[in-house]
């Protein structure tokens, strides 16, 4: 998988980690729990949750987040936390 992710998928995927982040802390979960549960790296998750990272990641991976957070894949990619809002109007 390329390292280079063009601008305009850029802030979608910071969004998606803060998504992912959310809602791991409202499941009251650890980064390490999460990633044990997702079958990736600590590390690995670290970096997809970091707003100021962009880590590109695979469609197997977002599954394996989803599915440890009993949510599906679509909502990860749908829900929107009031901060999204703010981000588009400051654009």
């Amino acid at each position: 998988m390329s390292k280079n992710i063009g601008f305009d998928n850029r802030d979608r995927f910071i969004e998606l980690g803060i998504t992912i982040s959310a809602i791991r802390k409202m499941k009251g979960l650890s980064q390490e729990e999460l990633a044990i549960r997702a079958n990736i790296s600590r590390s690995h998750l670290s970096y997809i949750e970091a707003p100021n990272i962009v880590r590109p990641f695979s469609l197997e991976v977002l599954y394996n987040i989803a599915d440890a957070l009993d949510v599906s894949a679509g909502d990860l990619l749908n829900i929107k936390f009031p901060f999204s809002d703010v981000k588009k109007e400051s654009k």
